[in-house]
């Protein structure tokens, strides 16, 4: 599977952006999604999480009530839906396929597919 990540950009605190996760290759219900961040000096960081249906999600803790993670399998196509953005936000978020059937898994090391990042950048 490939994936493309879009929709990123500059945005005030406070503010929205929604990124967009499309997949080609394989359909994308074949694997659970995830968004992953990375910060410049900082490692790969988890961010959410979505099973093949779209029936579970899961999010680190410090985007909880914030971030919403969603997906439709129609359009192969994972989206993070970001509000009350923060300057801690600001990073590059890469969203990743995982073919497993393991509920949760956070680590970028277990996502066997990678898109392009995209940059998120919040102006405090």
């Amino acid at each position: 599977v490939q994936l493309q990540a879009s929709g990123g950009g500059l945005v005030q605190a406070g503010g929205s952006l929604r990124l967009s996760c499309a997949a080609s290759g394989r359909t994308s219900s074949s694997y659970a999604m995830g968004w992953f961040r990375q910060a410049p000096g900082k490692e790969r960081e988890f961010v959410a999480r979505i099973s093949r249906s779209g029936s579970h999600t899961y999010y680190t803790e410090s985007v909880k009530g914030r971030f919403t993670i969603s997906r439709d399998n129609v359009k192969n196509t994972v989206y993070l839906r970001m509000n009350s953005l923060k300057s801690e936000d600001t990073a590059v978020y890469y969203c990743a396929a995982d073919g497993s059937f393991v509920s949760l898994r956070t680590s970028p090391e277990d996502y066997g597919y990678w898109g392009k990042g995209t940059q998120v950048t919040v102006s405090s």
